[in-house]
């Protein structure tokens, strides 16, 4: 490991400033970072320490109802927040399941959402996508982990639980560099052009909070994830399920594309519509994943998400009206 600067911003022009260097890298909890050091995929001159930034870690109420998150709140405290909680279970539940509760108590949300992609080729070195190179090497090979949605190029999944909620919730990336500041959509967050890129944050920028509108606050939420272990392990699939008071439905599954994945909205309105019986949610379940594609070892995704989604349609549908706030969420967690 070559040796590097560390810098504490006092302020997000501060550090807008100190990222727009050659060579300086954001630092959060770093627990992705440091990873990424150990596997010769990020080589700073310098790290920028955003938890420095005044209100970094703030998780503040909003006028309309709804919250804004610092990017460097910390994942265990958004997890624990009784405003999180009550008015956003699908988040809080998506937060309890992140890795183990050293990795909670470390990592940050804007952290988090940055992540890289963990598959196997691309931490280990090889020429791929990702590291700049032409081709999938994943696609013909050790492809069990891959998504089955968004069709590439690269077909891993964004490793990120509270994205998945986050998604479902409809909240908005606050993004600054050199230039000012920006908003963009959870959807819009993930549309990189550049297969290299995991995310819309370019060089020189840093998530400096998420905002969650008050139309997405309370309902009925939940969020499922299904792992190949019982705890520590990232989603295989999993699934943030939403109705939120104003009566629209949101189902947003993981583990499945290179981003979160939206169901198709004339699913969700006809979910939203109730009245459902078995047979009409499993043909719901199924449209859901018509446009999936199986590899040679990644086809169980395609039934572990249908089940998912029978069962997060159900659980709606045995919901009352004003619903539970605080849905039964899958315990585990992220490595």
């Amino acid at each position: 490991m070559l040796p590097f600067r560390y810098l504490r911003p006092d302020s997000p022009a501060h550090a807008a400033q100190l990222l727009a260097e050659p060579g300086a890298v954001a630092l959060g909890g770093g627990t992705d970072l440091l990873v990424a050091l150990h596997e010769g995929l990020a080589h700073p001159d310098a790290l920028v320490d955003l938890r420095r930034v005044p209100h970094a870690r703030a998780i503040v109420a909003t006028d309309d109802g709804g919250v804004r998150l610092g990017g460097g709140a910390r994942i265990a405290d958004i997890a624990e927040h009784p405003l999180i909680a009550e008015s956003f279970a699908s988040l809080a539940q998506a937060c309890a399941s992140v890795g183990t509760v050293q990795l909670r108590n470390m990592g940050t949300i804007g952290g988090n959402l940055c992540q890289r992609p963990r598959c196997w080729y691309f931490r280990r070195g090889l020429s791929c996508f990702k590291s700049g190179g032409s081709s999938c090497p994943a696609v013909h090979g050790e492809n069990q982990y891959l998504g089955v949605l968004g069709g590439g190029p690269c077909h891993a999944p964004h490793p990120s639980d509270p994205a998945v909620a986050l998604t479902a919730l409809e909240a908005r990336v606050v993004i600054v560099g050199a230039t000012g500041e920006r908003t963009v959509s959870m959807d819009a967050f993930y549309g990189a052009s550049d297969a290299s890129r995991d995310t819309v944050v370019g060089d020189g920028e840093f998530v400096r909070a998420i905002e969650i509108p008050g139309a997405s606050a309370s309902g009925t939420q939940r969020y499922d994830k299904v792992m190949q272990r019982g705890a520590w392990d990232f989603a295989l699939v999993s699934l943030a399920t939403v109705r939120r008071a104003d009566g629209d439905v949101r189902l947003v599954l993981g583990g499945v594309a290179p981003k979160p994945w939206r169901v198709t909205s004339s699913i969700e309105e006809d979910v939203a519509s109730g009245g459902l019986d078995g047979e009409t949610i499993g043909i719901l379940a199924e449209r859901a994943m018509l446009d999936a594609v199986a590899m040679t070892r990644n086809g169980y995704k395609i039934d572990v998400a249908q089940a998912l989604l029978r069962r997060g349609i159900a659980w709606l549908g045995r919901t009352p009206e004003n619903g539970s706030r605080t849905g039964a969420g899958s315990p585990g967690g992220e490595r």
